[in-house]
């Protein structure tokens, strides 16, 4: 993770941190609660996204499956809603859909705050750590000395490790912290992505080191060695390298195994501050080689985006997945270091994003990883809606078809612009301030659009609705396909099947309560219409 060292009020929570962390040191094992009095009706509250009942959330950690539940760890500041000593706050699931909030499992101590990471399940105990037959989750962060940063050293950034014997609940820190030690002086040498390599038969971490990564190899979690470092040359470099993540997974339709790296950056995301890129390759045990067609498409400067919006940032993936399973899956953070501090909520800030299955398939330009939302959302479906396909030659107004709220609900929609026309269309939300959300294709520039401009209060940032974000479009079937989210103060995108993607927040005055379905610049074919209601997450 990153911060805006720019930002007034973030200066002060620096300062503020740094008497925090010299005056209040907390054991690892401390069991305040991190979650108090968020009644989860706020304006703006996500209302089926995970968020903290209060204060300040950024990047998810730790994400691991073990004994039927998803782990959700993530940074977190409980003593205000903007950024602060970090610790790991923590929630489980079954679903990735309902969350229960257990207490903060990771505290800061002399060695610094903890910033990001990850967790795996030791299923050899080759740690160690395990006891009575069982294997220990073991975590593994980022200590961020403030101390040292502030005396001027550049060897302030190094990892920790903590592990479990009781599903997560208590966290030990292992003795000798720092586990894995900045040897080489980096200024960012932070958010380790642990993965088991079957083929080397060894502990992997992934490291983010500025404008590049690097793998390091350990038999047991403690002991490492440097194995050799990717991208000073390829992919989007207009920001720090943050939060990577490594994983191995199957080629759609076929037995092939490709390796994925994902790496976020801020800034330099493809609508402006924070965003998240990927390279398609292979991994030998020491180094990510790039499919050579891939690496021609993310020269140095150019980045192969994840999502094409605004909000979704710190992306990475959940450990441990059963095989049965066999699912690759995301979260990421809804929000962007631009604007992240300052977007108009209090008594809590900022959420996840909806959990995304990752699948890589074979297209005739190439490797391409596509992102379906996970099937268990399906779950939250409650009053449907359906049309018969027409000809849309003007707007049509499905608040009273409906009789749901568009502000709790996801839409299915196909269009067919004709070949060579200039129609713009998509969907719409509004509300009695007259103020509007607009999301859609533009059939002549061949690009999606997000629409955020005057959907409610932005006056926080000049950088929230300055201009209307695009995407461009990846897919050449005639037919175009929209799949939206829409919760209280949130979009998300999901277009031809998850080949494009854009995540964006938007703050109304009020709640946006009418929707309806446009094209413009002529007629299109409304091929299929389809929405839901969604029911609510918290009690």
């Amino acid at each position: 993770m990153i911060i805006n060292k720019n930002s007034v009020v973030l200066t002060v929570a620096v300062m503020l941190g740094i008497l925090y962390a010299c005056v209040t040191p907390r054991s690892a094992n401390q069991g305040t609660s991190s979650q108090q009095s968020g009644s989860y009706r706020e304006q703006h509250r996500p209302q089926f996204h995970f968020s903290p009942a209060t204060q300040w959330m950024n990047d998810p950690n730790g994400m691991v499956f073990y004994d039927g539940e998803y782990h959700l760890f993530y940074q977190f500041y409980p003593d205000s809603n903007v950024w602060g000593p970090m610790h790991w706050a923590h929630a489980v699931s079954k679903d990735m859909v309902y969350w229960e909030h257990l207490p903060i499992a990771i505290y800061p101590d002399s060695l610094g705050y903890i910033f990001s990471g990850s967790a795996v399940v030791d299923w050899n105990n080759t740690s160690g750590f395990g006891i009575n037959g069982k294997p220990p989750l073991v975590a593994m962060f980022t200590y961020h000395n403030v101390k040292a940063e502030k005396a001027g050293r550049s060897d302030y950034e190094n990892q920790g490790i903590a592990y479990s014997n009781d599903r997560g609940r208590t966290w030990i820190k292992y003795s000798g912290n720092p586990a894995l030690v900045n040897t080489s002086n980096h200024k960012d040498f932070r958010d380790p992505k642990l993965v088991w390599d079957d083929d080397s038969k060894q502990w992997v971490v992934v490291l983010a080191v500025g404008d590049h990564t690097e793998f390091w190899g350990s038999p047991n979690l403690k002991k490492w060695r440097y194995l050799g470092e990717f991208g000073k040359e390829l992919g989007a470099h207009g920001g720090v390298w943050e939060c990577p993540d490594l994983f191995s997974i199957k080629v759609a339709g076929t037995g092939e195994k490709k390796w994925i790296l994902i790496v976020n950056l801020n800034p330099g995301g493809p609508n402006g501050g924070s965003g998240t890129q990927y390279f398609v390759g292979n991994f030998d045990g020491k180094q990510f080689i790039p499919d050579p067609n891939f690496a021609q498409l993310v020269p140095k400067g150019k980045g192969m985006w994840l999502d094409w919006g605004k909000d979704n940032y710190a992306g990475v993936t959940w450990s441990d997945v059963p095989s049965k399973d066999g699912r690759r899956l995301l979260l990421g953070w809804m929000s962007n270091w631009e604007y992240a501090q300052i977007v108009p909520t209090t008594v809590w800030r900022n959420a996840t994003t909806l959990p995304r299955e990752m699948v890589l398939k074979q297209t005739q330009d190439g490797y391409r990883l596509y992102s379906q939302p996970a099937r268990e959302l399906e779950k939250l479906r409650a009053t449907p809606f359906q049309m018969p396909a027409t000809t849309l030659s003007e707007p049509i107004n499905l608040t009273d078809k409906t009789g749901f709220s568009p502000a709790q609900s996801e839409w299915m929609l196909e269009f067919i612009p004709p070949v060579g026309s200039n129609v713009r269309c998509g969907i719409e939300l509004s509300n009695e301030k007259n103020e509007t959300y607009r999301i859609g294709f533009d059939a002549a520039k061949n690009q999606f659009f997000s629409d955020r401009t005057n959907a409610g209060n932005h006056a926080f940032s000049d950088k929230f609705a300055n201009n209307v974000h695009i995407s461009p479009r990846f897919s050449k079937d005639n037919t175009v396909r929209l799949h939206v989210f829409f919760d209280a103060a949130s979009a998300e995108l999901f277009a031809d099947d998850g080949a494009t993607l854009m995540t964006e927040l938007y703050f109304p005055s009020t709640n946006f309560s009418r929707i309806k379905i446009f094209a413009e610049g002529g007629d299109v074919s409304l091929a299929k219409c389809q929405g839901y209601l969604l029911k609510r997450i918290w009690k």
